[in-house]
């Protein structure tokens, strides 16, 4: 897989081959995370006018509900930026603060990122030149990440970014689950969904026992729900399971179902 982005004057583009060079999923880390403004700022100290803007999102639009009782903000209606953008402006004078304009409301609302030309045109040229590569092995391709950016001058950094032993969707190493010994399945399969690791949506648990397949829950075909349901209600021993068993989990947030090898420990390790 041939991928690039763009963010403003940055930008990147990669070469992923399954199995052998790391994953999106590797590399999350890479991505800045997204820009929240404190609430306490936002409310009593502004500075910017990103937080006059913000103040009127999150604060005065539930409050005085100006299109109704319950109604979202729509990025998109032209009539719910106009009011956000003049409150903002009324917030933004009120504390000296220069630079609310309609087009920066509608940016801040929509999360939107300025897209500049010449910034497209290098990272699409990139992704075009190793699907050239790939596809007619003229030369070698990229191995396997490059970093572009031109806020001050031209900067590029190509390097090989590596896999994650432990990445969740390319790794073949199993994740540990630690439990006690007297969990209930509910307990593993509500940690998969609280979690903020994994945040899965409907996992479906199978396991090995006695060289057998057993499918120990899953939510997402109605006849299989139906007849493991009851599986949850009973504790890992009741099930078979022991410790340093291994389970495989999939679910629609993974590429690929995940082994985990349980850890159950009992009240005295604890």
């Amino acid at each position: 897989m041939v991928d690039g982005g763009t963010e403003g004057f940055k930008g990147n583009a990669r070469v992923i081959f399954p199995g052998m060079s790391a994953c999106i999923e590797c590399t999350l880390d890479f991505y800045p995370p997204q820009i929240n403004f404190p609430l306490c700022t936002i409310a009593h100290t502004p500075r910017l006018p990103e937080h006059c803007i913000e103040y009127v999102r999150l604060l005065l639009w539930p409050k005085q509900e100006p299109f109704g009782a319950n109604v979202a903000i729509d990025g998109d209606d032209p009539q719910h930026i106009k009011w956000i953008y003049e409150k903002s402006l009324d917030r933004a004078n009120e504390f000296n603060i220069l630079g609310v304009t309609y087009r920066l409301t509608q940016g801040v609302v929509k999360r939107i990122i300025p897209a500049v030309a010449s910034t497209n045109a290098v990272i699409a040229a990139a992704c075009a030149t190793e699907v050239l590569k790939i596809t007619t092995s003229c030369c070698m391709p990229l191995n396997n990440y490059v970093n572009f950016t031109d806020t001050d001058g031209v900067y590029t950094y190509p390097f090989e970014a590596e896999k994650k032993e432990d990445c969740l969707a390319c790794s073949l190493i199993p994740q540990t689950l630690t439990f006690p010994e007297d969990s209930k399945l509910r307990d593993i399969y509500d940690y998969l969904i609280e979690s903020a690791l994994y945040q899965m949506k409907s996992p479906g648990i199978t396991t090995v026992i006695d060289g057998k397949s057993k499918t120990l829950y899953m939510k997402s075909v109605k006849s299989i729900e139906v007849k493991t349901r009851d599986n949850l209600k009973k504790s890992l021993k009741e099930l078979g399971i022991t410790n340093g068993q291994e389970i495989y989990v999939a679910d629609q947030t993974t590429p690929t179902s995940i082994t985990f090898k349980l850890n159950l420990t009992s009240h005295m390790e604890k």
